[in-house]
């Protein structure tokens, strides 16, 4: 492929077949984003699931989707406010068939769902079908039947409309998000590639990348579950490896583009050299994401596919489309350029500030070692404060009127009828249910963090039963089977405290009169189970992407101390992007510069998988950037510092330009106001400019300063190629 670019007629053919796939991707994404899912945060087929949906169906109970609070100025008891609470009940009930049941204050007289002050009441409803027909039935319900009714005033909370205020604030998000980054990313590109005309080269790869990758989900959407944010993060990735990878191909092309020199051996050269590092940086971004799919939630599978995709024709938009351009473009692609009275004239590599930085480094690598150890680790210190939950409405602005509505129905409700932990006995016989009923529910009962529970043999509390079955009691049982309803101390439900709830439940004898153990469901055992399946596949995760990268940083360099250098570094970087992220979104410090944003004092179980896989193989993208320069420079004959600095040199503006991009557009995500694209975006921001600067700039070069000749040692195999690092290269350095 790289001996091709050489005529201008393929490179034509290229931009033209380039225009047409473009035309055909932008006309198949079209309506993408009706087609994505707000869900996929929990595994399908899991214990919680299948105990709710059961609850639903025969018990008409299960987690609600929809949590109607009607308030009235008097009391909810008046005549006129219950005549009006049964009618909003019957005609959500009779609502084209699309509720499995709906209960109501007014309906069965629940003290729990009246508020002390009795000026509100709940009405909880739970719709029947897949996840796109519950979000479109609840989206018509609270349409219809929210606002003034009679005497009542009607909001709206619950799962269902949460989903649907999170769509909506994260297509605001990312509208928002772009406009504040295109101006000063277009600044910046600007400002690095010194021209205009190579300014728009890596506006064409993103183009590109973005609209094949929204045309592969479109498709994907009809087939799998696919979410929503997996067409945010591919976006805002995208974008940025389109800059990184043109930016290192345009600048490697005008080293080569010497007076005298045919654009087509320029372009081929380029390929030779910065286009090997794009596509081993593009294998290990794509290795990384890929470890996505070993965890079995369909929004982390989904950003997998998402994320791949778009790694994937970013590169081939580098390695394909860009040098096509390049050999069109030849000598006019300096043109324009904005800025050209404020640029002062190349020094020579010597003289260059990278340079002297490193040597500045290397002469005292130590300290410098000590010193950014220091504070990574510091940086790194709120990981051990870590509380893995699951976000609830709480991760909605104060502003939105679902989280006001929730807010409401959270300080004026006994959590009762939304929050507890249901356990289903699907098999507990009419006469089995007076023998050994009361006494499993007097032990479920003294288990820590649990109020009351209540079943069909009554009220339990401390071990013992403390109120006879009431008007409600019957709604536990039916012919074959029945269930306990767990009422907890506190705001437990997706807090750690409810996942180790969960998990004492399950670990009680069962009713020796069972043939099948209980199932638990609710918002703790929604976590346990989450955290369980998330927990077993992390590590089998971080060894698949360890082990590949290690292999491919291996094949690159053809050294064995560099790869386990690159990985025990990111490893670092990690843990102190980490660090951060848990201070500022789980304990609050510094959520102020984030606008209306809580936290809530947990981490949501998806995060850490998540922010592995992404930071990872971008913090190895800036890797492969210098490695691939210094490897380059120490095959050519340069000792360790001398190919350590010039590499630097090369490559240090390329790579600090390309996280200053890259932060740039994803810190505007830190604009919009759903919690999940601020963690994103703060995150990667955070990664990527800790990366660039601390890791590459210093840690990179003082460690390969102490290491010396070993940097370049590798087992005794035989490899192809006659370019392999420095066993016949004499290390100048003496290092």
């Amino acid at each position: 492929m790289r001996g091709r670019f050489g005529t201008t007629v393929l490179a034509r053919w290229i931009v033209a077949a380039t225009v047409l796939l473009a035309t055909f991707a932008a006309f198949a994404a079209r309506g993408t984003g009706d087609d994505l899912s707000q869900g996929g945060w929990t595994p399908a087929g899991a214990e919680f699931m299948r105990a709710d949906a059961v609850l639903a169906h025969r018990f008409q109970a299960g987690e609600p989707q929809l949590v109607l609070m009607a308030e009235t100025a008097g009391s909810v008891d008046a005549p006129a406010a219950a005549a009006a609470g049964r009618a909003l009940t019957a005609a959500l009930r009779n609502d084209t068939g699309a509720t499995v049941w709906v209960r109501s204050y007014w309906t069965t007289g629940a003290q729990a769902m009246r508020s002390q002050d009795g000026h509100s009441a709940l009405v909880l409803v739970r719709f029947r079908g897949s996840e796109r027909a519950v979000r479109q039935a609840s989206a018509a319900a609270v349409a219809h039947h929210t606002g003034a009714i009679g005497p009542l005033t009607v909001s709206a909370s619950g799962r269902a409309p949460v989903m649907s205020e999170t769509e909506r604030l994260g297509t605001e998000g990312l509208a928002r998000a772009e406009l504040i980054a295109a101006p000063l990313v277009l600044l910046v590109l600007l400002w690095v590639f010194g021209s205009a005309l190579a300014a728009l080269l890596p506006l064409v790869v993103g183009a590109l990348a973005v609209l094949t990758t929204t045309a592969f989900l479109h498709f994907l959407a009809h087939h799998i579950t696919v979410s929503v944010f997996a067409l945010s993060i591919s976006t805002a990735l995208g974008f940025g490896l389109a800059v990184d990878y043109s930016l290192l191909m345009v600048s490697r092309y005008r080293e080569e583009y010497t007076p005298g020199t045919p654009p087509d051996q320029a372009v081929r050269q380029t390929l030779r050299t910065s286009g090997k590092a794009v596509a081993y940086s593009a294998a290990t971004i794509a290795t990384s994401l890929c470890a996505l799919l070993v965890f079995p939630l369909p929004l982390l599978r989904s950003i997998a596919y998402g994320g791949v995709a778009v790694v994937a024709t970013a590169a081939a938009g580098s390695l394909v489309v860009l040098p096509a351009l390049l050999h069109l473009l030849g000598r006019h692609i300096g043109r324009y350029d904005l800025f050209a009275r404020l640029r002062r004239p190349p020094v020579s590599c010597a003289d260059g500030a990278w340079y002297r930085l490193a040597h500045l480094v290397m002469r005292r690598p130590i300290a410098v070692t000590l010193a950014v150890f220091a504070l990574m680790a510091a940086l790194a210190w709120p990981v051990g404060q870590v509380r893995l939950g699951m976000y609830d409405d709480r991760i909605l602005p104060s502003g939105s009127p679902v989280a006001q509505a929730s807010d409401r129905v959270r300080k004026q409700f006994s959590t009762q009828a939304l929050d507890d932990i249901a356990v289903l006995l699907p098999d507990l016989s009419p006469a089995a249910r007076a023998t050994v009923l009361p006494s499993y529910a007097a032990r479920l009962s003294a288990l820590p963090q649990v109020l009351t529970v209540s079943t069909v043999s009554g009220t339990y509390r401390g071990g013992r039963r403390v109120a006879e079955p009431g008007r409600e009691s019957a709604r536990y049982a039916d012919r074959t089977g029945a269930w306990l309803s767990i009422h907890t101390h506190g705001a437990v439900a997706y807090s750690p405290e409810g996942s180790r709830l969960a998990h004492r439940i399950r670990a009680l004898p069962p009713p020796p009169a069972m043939s099948e153990a209980p199932l638990v469901a609710g918002p703790g055992a929604r976590l346990a189970d989450t955290r369980s399946l998330l927990m077993d596949r992390m590590t089998t995760a971080i060894a698949v992407t360890a082990m590949a990268t290690l292999l491919l940083l291996f094949a690159f360099t053809r050294s064995l101390l560099i790869p386990v250098k690159a990985l025990a570094l990111n490893v670092l970087s990690l843990a102190a992007t980490a660090g951060i992220l848990v201070g500022v979104f789980q304990e609050g410090y510094g959520t102020g510069v984030l606008g209306d944003f809580r936290a809530v004092g947990v981490t949501d179980i998806i995060v850490p998988g998540l922010m592995f896989c992404i930071a990872f193989g971008l913090s190895m993208d800036y890797e492969v950037f210098l490695l691939s320069r210094i490897v380059e420079e120490h095959r050519s004959g340069h000792g360790t510092e001398a190919a350590v600095a010039r590499g630097l040199q090369h490559t240090g503006r390329l790579f600090t330009t390309a996280a200053l991009v890259f932060a740039i557009v994803m810190a505007s995500l830190a604009a919009s106001d759903l919690v999940l694209l601020q963690i994103v975006g703060v995150g990667l921001a955070v990664a990527v400019v800790l990366d660039a600067t601390l890791v590459r700039a210093l840690l990179v070069p003082a460690i390969m300063r102490l290491a010396g000749r070993a940097n370049w040692w590798a087992p005794p195999v035989r490899f192809a190629r006659a370019d392999r690092p420095g066993s016949a290269v004499p290390d100048a350095s003496g290092g």
